[in-house]
Formats: structure tokens, sequence, C-alpha cells
């Protein structure tokens, strides 16, 4: 069992940047992918950013590459996901989630196991 827990969001104008980080319990967290995503009002959850359990690859949505950088800390069980010229567009729930299994789909949403509560960002215009 996993528990996550995501923290670093909040009310930012448009351009600007935030840090968010997901703190992971558990011995064996190098063993997980970890992911973000997103949720808007209204809308669909969307993948954001992936991230393999030794931090050798990553994987952006085409929306986010260039702006965000996601990254690990195994040694202190967390990950990050560094976003920068925020758009109002992405004022969404940011959630993120660990993959045990080694998908190799890491976009793909139902091949996460476990779930953080999320962490609300605002973007203003």
């Amino acid at each position: 069992q996993v528990q996550l827990v995501e923290s670093g969001g909040g009310l930012v104008q448009t351009g600007g940047s935030l840090r968010l980080s997901c703190a992971a319990s558990g011995r064996t967290f190098s063993h997980y992918a970890m992911g973000w995503f997103r949720q808007a009002p209204g809308k669909e959850r969307e993948f954001v950013a992936a991230i393999s359990g030794n931090g050798g690859s990553t994987f952006y949505a085409n929306s986010v590459k260039d702006r965000f950088t996601i990254s690990r800390d195994n040694a202190k069980n967390t990950v990050y996901l560094q976003m920068s010229s925020l758009k109002p567009e992405e004022t969404a729930i940011y959630y993120c989630a660990a993959d045990h299994g080694g998908s190799v789909d890491p976009t793909d949403g139902d091949n996460y196991d476990y779930w953080g509560q999320g962490t609300r960002v605002t973007v203003s215009s």
C-alpha cells in the first residue's frame, strides 16, 4: 500500500510558476513509476507528466513540454512537478499517481495503482 500526499498548489498569475510535490509512504518508492495528472472543472482527467522509477525516463503531454519538469528524489520518497509559464486554462486539481506495474503507457491513468487526494492550482488571468 502506498499513500500519496500532494502539496504546493495555490493561486498564481498567468505566466507564473509553481512547484508541486508529492510525498509517498513506503520503502519501495523507487519501484514505482510516478505520474502527474490534472482535472479541470467539467473536464476529463488528463495526463501531464510521468517519470520512471529510477528517474531515467520522463514523459510529457505535448501541451506542457518545455514548460513543466517532472523529477523525483527517491531518498526523500518525493516526486516534483515544476510548472512555469502557467496559463489560465491550466487551472485544475493536480493529482500524483504511482504505478507499480511498469506499464508501457504512462499516459493512461488506468495503469496507475495509487492516487493522491490532489492539490488545487488556480491560474488567474
